[in-house]
């Protein structure tokens, strides 16, 4: 079992950027593929990002793409979202999941083992 907290959410202007992290305890955070979702009132949760368990790839959304970029600092046991260029529709609760295998890097939510509380990102026009 892995416990995830997310911090650095907030109000932003659109065009301005963010930085969310995602700090992991209680398991071996270097063995995780780590990901990051969104889930925006009335919408389904979205995926974001994700990063595989060494580290080596990253993979993004379609609507995320060329904007966010996702990182791993396995000394802190710790994963970020750098947002830039943000948009209204980004606007929406951003959310840390864990997944304890190595396999296939997922992009649906059922896949992950363990989530965070999530962390409130809003982007005025």
């Amino acid at each position: 079992q892995v416990q995830l907290v997310e911090s650095g959410g907030g109000m932003v202007q659109a065009g301005g950027s963010l930085r969310l992290a995602c700090a992991a305890s209680g398991d071996t955070f270097s063995s995780l593929t780590m990901a990051w979702f969104r889930q925006a009132p009335g919408k389904q949760r979205e995926f974001v990002a994700a990063i595989n368990w060494n580290r080596e790839r990253t993979y993004y959304g379609d609507s995320v793409k060329g904007r966010f970029t996702m990182s791993a600092d396995n000394a802190k046991s710790t994963v970020y979202l750098q947002m830039d260029s943000l948009k209204p529709e980004d606007t929406a609760v951003y959310v840390c999941a864990a997944d304890l295998n190595r396999g296939v890097v997922a992009r649906f939510a059922a896949a992950y083992d363990s989530w965070g509380q999530g962390t409130q990102v809003t982007v005025s026009s």
